[in-house]
């Protein structure tokens, strides 16, 4: 079965999302900062860690991107039933 490591920021809108996406790709802060600063999932306390996980075990949303998409990249916003996300897989097997 499939697994992957990737870590999330969670806020309440597009607009926050797509701001925050912008200030890491331009290197004016971490992944890990952002998400400590501006995610409202307790993973922010950790950088938007979310450990290892199996497909099937987050929403389908979230699967479909870390199951799919590029390694190592910031990917988003994703939109869920939970707010927007910002995803960034880490590893993936």
């Amino acid at each position: 079965m499939a697994t992957a490591s990737a870590r999330h920021i969670l806020v309440d809108s597009e607009a926050k999302c797509n701001e925050l996406k912008t200030k890491i790709n331009a290197g004016e802060m971490t992944f890990e900062d952002a998400a400590k600063e501006n995610s409202s999932c307790p993973s922010g306390a950790q950088g938007g860690d979310l450990g290892t996980f199996s497909q099937g075990q987050m929403v389908p949303e979230f699967d479909k991107v870390v199951f799919n998409d590029e390694v190592g990249v910031v990917h988003g916003p994703v939109q869920t039933q939970f707010g927007y996300h910002l995803l960034e897989v880490t590893s993936r097997s």
